[in-house]
């Protein structure tokens, strides 16, 4: 089995080109999916971070407005939430990787390089695309301002550090492209899987 990470700074179509890898029966783990799990009523996360923070803990859940808001006012909150929340998602990873019954499976961890997460997977892609476009696909989305962009950005490595240390690179410049670009690394890496 071939185990590919699929990274990239925001807005520049991984969550599209993870939708592609989908479409090709290809198996996805999806890190802010676990999260979201873990945060949910019953979640993995719920009780060690209602301990340290209470007031992250709503009907049950994780808030994530309400962890944001911590973090704001404490500036180290977000280390010990990391702390708590990393392990269990690589834990959730691991478990769907065991689980994948196929020959490829796509790992779409956001911070793959910033966390030096390469040695948990056999390769890495690299999804991108100009800074400009990258900037007006993110100002597009609700609530989203120059600022919560910038804060976005600088928690991000660069992208050229990132396109250095990639096995794959993929430009999300239209959806055509794009798919066609996953479907000959799909044909690549099943091949290699095979050989």
């Amino acid at each position: 089995m071939i185990v590919l990470g699929l990274t990239g700074s925001i807005g520049m179509g991984k969550s599209t080109t993870a939708g592609f890898f989908r479409k090709l029966g290809v198996p996805v783990w999806d890190a802010d999916q676990a999260t979201h799990r873990l945060y949910a009523q019953g979640g993995a996360a719920v009780v060690p971070i209602a301990e340290i923070f209470p007031a992250a803990l709503a009907d049950g859940c994780i808030s994530r407005p309400a962890l944001k808001a911590i973090i704001a006012r404490d500036r180290g909150a977000l280390a010990q939430i990391e702390g708590i929340v990393h392990p269990l998602v690589a834990a959730d990873r691991q478990a769907f990787v065991a689980g994948a019954k196929a020959d490829l499976v796509v790992v779409d961890i956001p911070l793959l390089f910033e966390k030096n997460y390469e040695d948990q997977v056999d390769a890495v892609l690299l999804v991108t695309a100009p800074p400009e476009l990258q900037q007006a696909r993110v100002m597009a989305r609700p609530g989203m301002s120059a600022e919560i962009f910038a804060q976005l950005l600088a928690r991000q490595m660069p992208d050229r550090d990132k396109r250095a240390r990639a096995d794959h690179i993929l430009e999300t410049l239209s959806l055509e492209a794009a798919e066609a670009g996953v479907k000959a690394l799909v044909a690549y890496l099943k091949g290699k899987a095979d050989a």
